[in-house]
């Protein structure tokens, strides 16, 4: 079995190196240095992890990302490379493609996407793409457990999946396009004209009007 969360993160840190540490990402206010560190604090440093989901640490997660950019870049890279250290339950491969795979698919997005005029979109392969599509529903769970509405991804090729059930009454939206676009409407990145979301139209501007992310 093909660990493509490993497969991610290896092309991730081959484009971190040809477009450098400047580079601009789709994460706000983010270079290619900041998403380089703040996945080495997310992957090696607990204390630091905390940070990114509890604003009250956010100060330390911070200075140990700072820390980590005034370093030297290929070093950096090389540690998002080297993968999780030894005592995490993320170095077990199965573990591994849980936790990492849509992680360092979006982020990789993040970066290829992040200056509009040099990017293409990038031709998933099919094994790529089906495993990505089998991790979404698990992980949009998490980013659409306080939706009203319900959520239906329809990406190209790939058939139609419910991720979300509507609560109150609502009704539900489909999100059609390709798999990665709905991949980052899902991880709360701006929806391109490549995704369109269809149903009543108060549910589609409840869905439009919320705040997405993981």
């Amino acid at each position: 079995m093909t660990d493509y969360a490993r497969v991610e993160r290896a092309a991730l840190c081959d484009d971190f190196l040809r477009l450098g540490p400047d580079a601009p990402t789709l994460c706000d206010g983010w270079t290619a240095a900041d998403l380089a560190a703040h996945l080495v604090v997310r992957e090696r440093r607990p204390d630091g992890a905390i940070g990114i989901v509890l604003p009250a640490a956010a100060g330390h997660t911070q200075k140990l990302m700072d820390k980590l950019k005034s370093g030297d870049w290929p070093g950096l890279v090389q540690k998002v490379r080297s993968g999780p250290p030894k005592w995490s339950p993320t170095a077990i491969p199965a573990v591994d493609e849980k936790v990492n795979l849509l992680e360092f698919f979006v982020h990789h997005e993040d970066l290829l996407r992040g200056d509009p005029s040099t990017w293409t979109p990038r031709e998933l392969s099919p094994d790529l793409a089906d495993a990505v599509w089998a991790g979404l529903a698990g992980m949009a769970a998490l980013s659409l457990r306080s939706v009203p509405v319900g959520v239906v991804a329809a990406p190209d090729r790939l058939g139609r999946r419910n991720l979300h059930s509507p609560k109150d009454g609502h009704g539900s939206v489909v999100l059609t396009g390709p798999l990665a676009d709905i991949v980052l409407v899902l991880f709360g990145r701006p929806r391109t004209d490549a995704v369109t979301v269809d149903g009543a139209d108060a549910d589609v501007a409840t869905f439009e009007g919320l705040k997405l992310g993981m």
